[in-house]
């Protein structure tokens, strides 16, 4: 395991294309939708990508653990280990909504050595790891300078916040001060932050493989990407991601007592 931090950023952006590839195999084609424990979708679509880049990712890094959201993880007590997330936005990708992505990070405990996210319907590809810079099609990624809520972005994927109702008015109150507000969310909306098409992007219910390949492309790309309670983790079950300009605004307006059950 003695890859560079940009061989592994790489590998991540190399896998997540792969996948994305095979996902496009059944985008906007006829399949079965399953509805997991959860209530959230699952087809064959999400289990083939995923497959795959486990197949993939074995054959290169054997000693490594997998980690993904269709299947059990794989060598679990393994130093480093891949998460992956072969479709994030599955209910967009059913209904033949293009803002879907595939997500793969590469991690050592709770830190993320890399992570790479690809939207195959809209031709992008953005990845990124610690030092290495975020690198989006190509060229260099950056978050915009916006520095007022007035002129700002906001994008959130749901924003009725089914588990914390109580965050519902710190967000109407945030979208309601910015000059834009959208539900461009899942995935889709951390590419639109880290390239400086939005500034704000807010997610309550977010799993180990939602988040850790978009944490390093915020932060290298320049942004702040924290929990709800202002943890600079990948792992915190929320996230909020900004443009460093807005950082505070954005947190002071979100992160009241309230929101926060305090």
């Amino acid at each position: 395991m003695s890859e560079t931090p940009e061989q592994l950023m790489q590998a991540a952006a190399e896998v997540a294309r792969f996948a994305s590839r095979v996902a496009m195999r059944w985008y906007r084609a006829e399949f079965n939708v399953e509805a997991k424990g959860d209530g959230s979708p699952v087809t064959i679509a999400d289990r083939e990508a995923e497959r795959q880049a486990r197949e993939w990712l074995a054959a290169r890094f054997p000693q490594d653990g997998l980690f993904g959201e269709e299947f059990e993880p794989v060598r679990p007590d393994a130093r480093r280990r891949w998460i992956l997330d072969p479709i994030d936005g599955t209910k967009a990708f059913v209904r033949g909504v293009p803002l879907w992505g595939t997500l793969v990070a590469c991690c050592e405990g709770d830190t993320v050595l890399a992570g790479a996210a690809c939207y195959p319907v809209v031709d992008e590809i953005i990845a990124a790891a610690p030092g290495e810079g975020c690198w989006w099609n190509g060229s260099r990624a950056r978050v915009s300078a916006v520095s007022s809520l007035a002129s700002a972005t906001a994008l959130i994927t749901d924003e009725r916040f089914p588990e914390h109702p109580l965050r519902r008015e710190a967000w109407r109150a945030l979208s309601a001060e910015c000059g834009v507000s959208r539900t461009w969310g899942d995935c889709y909306g951390y590419l639109l932050v880290a390239t400086g098409r939005a500034e704000i992007m807010v997610d309550d219910i977010m799993n180990p493989w939602d988040s850790a390949a978009v944490a390093p492309i915020i932060t290298e790309a320049g942004g702040v990407f924290t929990d709800w309670r202002g943890a600079s983790t990948a792992f915190g079950g929320d996230v909020i991601a900004t443009n460093a300009a807005l950082s505070d605004n954005v947190r002071r307006v979100l992160c009241t007592p309230d929101s926060l059950g305090a």
